[in-house]
């Protein structure tokens, strides 16, 4: 294959939000920005009425101090806003509920478009319990659950679809014992977290979806500028598996060892292997051995 021919870029289109409208606008955001965590949130009305409602607009910002960040958005059809905004304006607290794979059907239910006053909790067939320091209760079925106060509310728009940033900081944090590894951290093969993706798609992190990847905290990679040129000129190996090359802090010494000047159909595969496996010594073994 002629090296012209890997270079050349995929065909794209290119697109312009406010020629778009709100609802492609919408579609192709959450179509490629995900998965998106879930926050269930659990707010009160300062008459005592519980809502119950999942936002993917959702993440953690902080941890000192502790900020959760949600957004209920303005309705795209009639530009109302949404109960959970209302209530926060009112009661300004709320419980952010992680969602798990078993409770992922009923947390859908919740997100129906039920009017305002009506319990979320009774209609998705979940249980509330009393918080400890915030008013909005807590799901019993979720396996973790944040008490939360409400810091700021700030408001992107006036139109439909536009968000409502809704910064929490986290004073309690109550978890699951079930879902806790040796070492009292949370084992994300135990919690089963789902996350939302584009249209009507959702995504499970069980271990068939899940893998590993140290992170360079300690070390600093020698870069992909700096592999030797006979291994980024052969065009044999992705960006991903040039990274995984580069990631070591020096390229390895071996005796006896010289550069060879084109990578074999053979060799390349045993470093592919090699790297599939994350063993970045041994795939160096290979590319530095003698022909």
């Amino acid at each position: 294959m002629k090296l012209k021919t890997l270079l050349k870029f995929p065909d794209m289109i290119t697109l312009t939000p406010t020629e778009l409208g709100t609802q492609k606008t919408h579609q192709y955001l959450l179509g490629a920005i995900g998965p998106r965590p879930i926050a269930f949130a659990s707010t009160i009305d300062k008459a005592g009425k519980r809502n119950l409602s999942p936002f993917s607009f959702f993440n953690v910002f902080s941890a000192n101090p502790p900020l959760l960040i949600f957004s209920p958005a303005r309705s795209g059809k009639t530009g109302e806003q949404k109960n959970t905004y209302e209530n926060i304006k009112e009661i300004p607290e709320v419980v952010i509920n992680v969602v798990t794979y078993n409770i992922v059907q009923q947390v859908s239910l919740a997100s129906s478009p039920y009017p305002k006053g009506i319990d979320e909790f009774l209609k998705a067939g979940l249980t509330p319990i009393p918080s400890e320091v915030v008013r909005p209760f807590r799901v019993k079925e979720s396996p973790v659950q944040f008490e939360c106060k409400v810091n700021q509310v700030i408001e992107l728009g006036s139109q439909g679809g536009a968000g409502n940033l809704i910064l929490c900081e986290v004073l309690k944090i109550h978890i699951l014992e079930d879902v806790l590894s040796s070492d009292g951290l949370i084992d994300q093969h135990k919690i089963d977290l789902v996350s939302r993706m584009g249209g009507n798609w959702y995504c499970r992190s069980d271990k068939n979806s899940m893998f590993e990847i140290q992170k360079p905290l300690s070390t600093i990679g020698i870069g992909v500028d700096q592999l030797p040129e006979f291994i980024k000129k052969s065009n044999a190996f992705s960006g991903n598996e040039l990274a995984l090359l580069a990631c070591i802090e020096q390229i390895p010494e071996m005796i006896g060892s010289t550069y060879q000047e084109s990578l074999s159909i053979d060799t390349v595969s045993l470093v592919k292997d090699c790297l599939k496996n994350n063993k970045i010594l041994a795939a160096w073994e290979i590319l530095l051995s003698k022909k």
